[in-house]
């Protein structure tokens, strides 16, 4: 499974609709409003690279109102659930 970052330029007017639209796009999880140098941050879960090029270039990219996109690909998640889960093994409740 491959796991994107997509931070989402939008025009200022058009950010909960844009949030709304992409979240209901296959392929993405969950969409933050932030605060920063973009607007929105979409998490992308796709099987094959072609997958992430499908959501992002051919869907994200193409929602009315975003004016810009930019992906990073996690190597690795790291998670306090997964770490505590892993100090549980074995524990007898």
């Amino acid at each position: 499974m491959i796991t994107a970052l997509v931070s989402i330029t939008v025009q200022s007017a058009r950010i909960p609709e844009v949030a709304q639209q992409i979240v209901d796009l296959d392929g993405v999880d969950h969409v933050y409003s932030v605060t920063g140098d973009v607007d929105l941050i979409a998490i992308v879960r796709v099987r094959e690279n072609d997958d992430l090029a499908d959501v992002v270039a051919d869907r994200i990219s193409k929602v009315e109102g975003v004016v810009a996109t930019s992906t990073t690909i996690a190597f690795k998640t790291y998670s306090s659930s997964d770490l505590d889960a892993g100090f549980d093994l074995g524990a007898v409740s």
